[in-house]
Order: C-alpha cells, then structure tokens, then sequence
C-alpha cells in the first residue's frame, strides 16, 4: 500500500477581467450589492475563440507537469473534472490526452461540479494507493461565462460565476507519514433540482425540445439556484466533512495549517472560519478575484495558496467543497 502527494501545481485563468461594475451595464446590479451577498469584485470570462475548458486546462497541466519534474511520458492517467465540457460528449479528458502529447493512457471525466476536483483527487488516490498507477494528472476548468443569462432575470447566479483552471499531478509517496491521509465524499440526490441546469438533458428536455418550443423565457437551459437553502445546506456539510476527516486520522481542528474552501461564496468560507475559529492565516480565499470558478475553484486557490508560500513542508492542509448534487467531499492532506 501506497499513499499519494501532490508533486506539482499549476492554474490559468483569462486576461480578460470583468468587474461588478462591467456586469452593471448588462443588469440591474451593483457593485456593493454583489460585494455584500457573495465577496466577489471581478472574475475573468473567455474571450470566446481564445479559449475553452480543455485549452485552459491543457495550460494548467503544462505548468503542474513541468513542476512537478514527471516526464509526460510517465504519466499514467487522466481525470478531467467539469461541469463546462467543450462538448456533449466526448469529455474533455481525452482531448487533453490528444493535446498534451501523452501517451495512449485512460482518460476519466468527473461531472461532481463544485465537488468535482475532491471527487477527482479521491479516484486518483485510490488509484495510486492500490499500486494501479504512479503518476496521475488531475484537472478542474470551467468556462461559465457563456452559459450564463446575463440579464436582470439570472443576475442572482451570474454574478457569482467566473472561468478558470488548476491542475494537479498525484504520485506515489511511499512515506506513509506524508501525503493525502484520508478522503471523504457524500451526496444527497434528493436536492438535486435546488442547484442545477436542466436542459439540456435526455431525461426531460433536450435540444430538440428547446428548437420546436422557440419560447424566449425558458429558463430550463440556465443554471438554477436556490441560493439560501444552498447556503444552508453548504455550512452545515462543510462542518459533517471538515471534522469527519479530521476525526479520521485523529487529528484536532487546531491542527490545520491551510484550509482551502471550495470558493463558492465568501460568507460560506467566513461561517466556516470563524465556526472553527481559524485565523486569516489558516484559510485562503480568491473568489473575491476569480468568483466561484466550480472544479477548477480548489486546485486554483491551492496553487495560488502554495506559490505565495502559505503551504510548507509537514503542513496540514484540507480541502473542502461542497455543490450541485448535492455532493460534497473533503481531502486531508500532510504536505
């Protein structure tokens, strides 16, 4: 038995920067509206036929790759997590393969959403910890920008989402001391719809559906959201899986050196931190830069987090996300 580190970190976002004052002349909003509900001040949006899901992520995994010292040949696997793919199908993790030049290996797309890059760093753990594979490569992108009803009517959730990737390479760690420890993942179906694109969907709506109906207020193809019962919902399983990984490898809330939330609203990461009393120094946030940029929200914020050298050598740091599903997961890491 194996454990699994993280040897190398890397993120992209676009150049092109929109502020709560650019989305002002596109709906009723402000800035001190959005600043006060979510923390967010810009985000970045792609400037379409620059780039996509797979284009920023083949840009983060280019950096986490080079850090990490793996030669791309000894890559062994793929995990590409989204909810943004640049097609129906096929996901985005072979296009990555295609894109990088790496050799004929698996390719796994995760549909976990905000939870999605826990969710995907869980399956490569196992993987590695099994002795299956030595060197996985792990990704979250999204492009939101262009999916989003950038109107008075869908302000409520527009504001808060922005694009972005990070990426990851998980090796084999034979120190059992060091490495992820432990990982966590949860889900509960029943409140699926409160936080969820619809169509479109083979189950109910598909693109047919929408073409015949020609209706300008069908809102079944923008994201839906009920935000309070989200909130609700998010503070209480951040809590469950936060101390349930802890409790895992008997270990005390005091000590945490990182936390990295899934950045997903400023308040959620403010209860969390002052719930369990962490300072400033033991959380790190970037939605107020990058908004809830989904799967690619935790590996941009850890790698941000590690370049700024918040994160050491013997440090503990946890993960935590919670999202559309509802799912939600934690990672407890000795770096």
């Amino acid at each position: 038995m194996y454990h699994s580190k993280i040897t190398g970190l890397g993120y992209y976002v676009p150049d092109n920067v929109v502020t709560n004052d650019d989305l002002s002349k596109l709906m009723d909003t402000n800035d001190e509206w959005i600043q006060e509900r979510t923390g967010i001040q810009e985000r970045r949006y792609v400037i379409r036929g620059e780039d996509t899901t797979t284009s920023m992520g083949v840009k983060a995994a280019a950096i986490a790759i080079e850090r990490s010292g793996v030669a791309k040949e000894d890559i062994d696997f793929i995990i590409f997590a989204t909810l943004s793919p640049d097609y129906y199908f096929p996901g985005p993790g072979v296009l990555v393969q295609r894109d990088l030049g790496l050799r004929t290996v698996g390719a796994l797309d995760v549909r976990n959403q905000c939870s999605g890059f826990v969710y995907a760093i869980s399956i490569a753990d196992q993987y590695i910890k099994t002795g299956m594979y030595k060197n996985i490569l792990v990704i979250g992108s999204e492009v939101q920008s262009t999916g989003l009803d950038m109107t008075t009517r869908g302000r409520g959730v527009s504001v808060i989402f922005g694009d972005g990737a990070g990426a990851a390479i998980i090796s084999r760690e034979e120190d059992l001391s060091k490495g992820i420890l432990s990982t966590h993942l949860h889900s509960e179906g029943q409140h699926a719809e409160e936080l969820a694109v619809v169509a479109p969907g083979m189950g109910k709506r598909w693109v047919t559906d929408i073409i015949a109906d020609n209706d300008p207020n069908d809102e079944s193809y923008y994201p839906y959201m009920n935000g309070q019962f989200v909130f609700k919902n998010a503070v209480v399983r951040f809590s469950e899986v936060i101390n349930e990984g802890l409790q895992a490898n008997n270990l005390e809330v005091s000590d945490i050196n990182m936390l990295v939330p899934h950045q997903a609203n400023l308040r959620i990461s403010q209860f969390i931190q002052s719930k369990f009393k962490l300072t400033d120094d033991q959380v790190y946030n970037n939605i107020q830069k990058y908004g809830n940029t989904t799967a690619a929200s935790i590996p941009i914020a850890l790698t941000e987090a590690w370049e700024q050298g918040k994160i050491k050598s013997g440090d503990l740091v946890v993960l935590a996300a919670f999202g559309s599903g509802f799912t939600w997961g934690s990672v407890i890491i000795r770096w």
